[in-house]
């Protein structure tokens, strides 16, 4: 390093720098799944070459097919989703109350877990509204819920979650959504 020239190493540092901070894009992809499954594929990639080949490959090994840009997108609504485990001292019926002023649309519990339901535009004000009602959240996100679910037999919801854990392998891969019941 002592003979290189100070330039070459200026260039070989943005040259490495720009590597890993390369452009990274969100690109979003649809496919009919083994069985009629829709899939919606959340990416992020530096590679839109490789994300779609390693998607493709997997898709079409298990009978499906890769649709058109904005074919499924009507089949799935974008929803903020906040969980919480439930105390005993919580009134859900007021806590309800107080989260509709933040946009929630539904509130469900299941087994002792509390699912809060509302509009994605809503995200940030549900999240304030359970952190002024001092609720410990155990998971925030945006997810895309299918709005027709459909009912498949075991073995096919076995090949069907082959598929999506051979997709969810790949790196680029941030999340898949189905119409699974």
């Amino acid at each position: 390093a002592q003979n290189m020239p100070k330039d070459n190493i200026a260039t070989a540092i943005k040259r490495a720098a720009g590597k890993d901070m390369a452009d990274i894009s969100e690109v979003n992809y649809e496919a009919k799944g083994p069985h009629g499954v829709m899939l919606f594929i959340e990416t992020a990639t530096d590679n839109t070459n490789r994300t779609i080949t390693n998607i493709r490959t997997p898709i079409n090994k298990a009978g499906g097919e890769m649709l058109n840009s904005g074919s499924l997108q009507f089949l799935f609504d974008r929803k903020a989703v906040i969980q919480f485990e439930k105390k005993k001292d919580q009134d859900l019926e007021n806590i309800e109350l107080e989260l509709i002023d933040h946009g929630l649309e539904e509130l469900e519990e299941n087994q002792g877990t509390v699912f809060v339901y509302g509009d994605f535009t809503n995200f940030g004000s549900l999240s304030q509204g359970c952190e002024e009602l001092g609720i410990e959240l155990s998971r925030a996100s945006l997810q895309r819920i299918s709005n027709n679910p459909q009912e498949f037999s075991e073995a096919q919801l076995d090949e069907i979650e082959a598929l999506i854990d051979k997709l969810e392998d790949d790196e680029d891969v941030q999340a898949v959504y189905t119409n699974i019941a």
